[in-house]
């Protein structure tokens, strides 16, 4: 089964051809990180107008890379939901035009369970599995198991405000680092100590919040600067990575615990930070429980992961798998996937 599947739910146009939810034939990104630093973050329409540019090019170079022709291609999929909607339409309208005039099904596919399922692109997960996907937007907690065979994902917690990248961002433009924060604050904090020793906010459950430690770290920057005192970003980056790293481990330790779970997925943008990655290796030689990165490449927005996570959906539903015949039918934008 080959999945054709689009990606362009914020600054990254990807297109991807993917074979059997595991043989990633072409996975092309074209990133708008460049133009985005002038402005120290995305900017929804200068978003969606490159989408605009870059779609047809990317879309070209993936199946050349692929080596086959829509003639081989048995569905497409494309990312609906969450994201920026302007971004979201440029892909959607480009696949859906696809579907139409080609009469090849079109999947619509979450964005977040895209992040789930690139880990099992390169991996046979052991279920059930505790997932956390951490990324510009998102911080949440999945218990991921299986019901009669069908793969069922299940929201445990989410961050009430902040996400961690968002976090990461905000951070580092107070401390006049460049966009995106998170690889700046990573490279720094290996220099730095921990001397804020900040606490960590009280959230019930799973569930999380960062909105506190930013304030903190923002009034702590500004103080200082009015007091005259040269502040090290060294060693607020190290500050900040202890405590995030710090509440994602406690937060996913405590669903192992509780729910008796000994593989853990960690997806998402912030994935690739690598104090975030140490965290985990030390979680897992401690408790002695498995602990799955997904390599780089499908840490940030790409569209493998849209292809591999419409693959397994495929196999949890019967009835696109039984009862979609390969003729024209789409209904991506009324039809939300949660």
């Amino acid at each position: 089964m080959k999945i054709l599947a689009f990606e362009t739910s914020c600054d990254e146009t990807s297109v991807a051809v993917v074979e059997n939810g595991k043989n990633v034939l072409s996975n092309v990104i074209s990133t708008q990180i460049d133009i985005h630093k002038e402005y120290g973050g995305v900017v929804p329409e200068i978003a969606s107008r490159h989408h605009i540019e870059n779609i047809i090019p990317v879309f070209t170079e993936a199946m050349k890379k692929a080596e086959c022709s829509l003639k081989d291609i048995d569905y497409i999929a494309v990312t609906n939901t969450p994201g920026l909607i302007g971004s979201l339409l440029v892909g959607l309208m480009f696949a859906k035009s696809l579907s139409y005039a080609n009469k090849i099904p079109l999947l619509p596919m979450n964005h977040i369970n895209g992040h789930i399922f690139s880990n099992f692109i390169e991996n046979d997960i052991d279920l059930p599995a505790v997932s956390l996907v951490v990324s510009g937007g998102h911080t949440n907690l999945y218990y991921i198991n299986k019901i009669d065979n069908k793969i069922k994902i299940t929201l445990l917690g989410e961050t009430l405000d902040d996400a961690v990248g968002e976090t990461y961002d905000k951070i580092a433009r107070v401390l006049g680092l460049s966009y995106p924060g998170g690889p700046e604050i990573d490279r720094l904090s290996k220099s730095g100590e921990d001397i804020l020793k900040i606490k960590k906010p009280k959230v019930e459950e799973y569930n999380f919040s960062f909105s506190g430690i930013k304030t903190y770290i923002t009034n702590y920057v500004n103080n200082e600067k009015m007091k005259g005192n040269e502040i090290s970003k060294e060693n607020i980056a190290k500050s900040l990575q202890e405590i995030v790293s710090e509440i994602l481990g406690e937060k996913v330790l405590k669903v192992i615990k509780n729910m008796k779970v000994n593989t853990i997925l960690v997806s998402g943008g912030v994935s690739a930070n690598e104090r975030l990655r140490e965290k985990f290796k030390q979680i897992s030689e401690k408790e002695n429980i498995k602990v799955i990165f997904p390599k780089l490449e499908y840490c940030t927005d790409n569209a493998a992961m849209i292809g591999c996570a419409a693959y397994y959906e495929l196999k949890n539903e019967e009835m696109y798998s039984k009862n979609i015949e390969k003729n024209y039918k789409v209904d991506a934008i009324s039809t939300k996937r949660e």
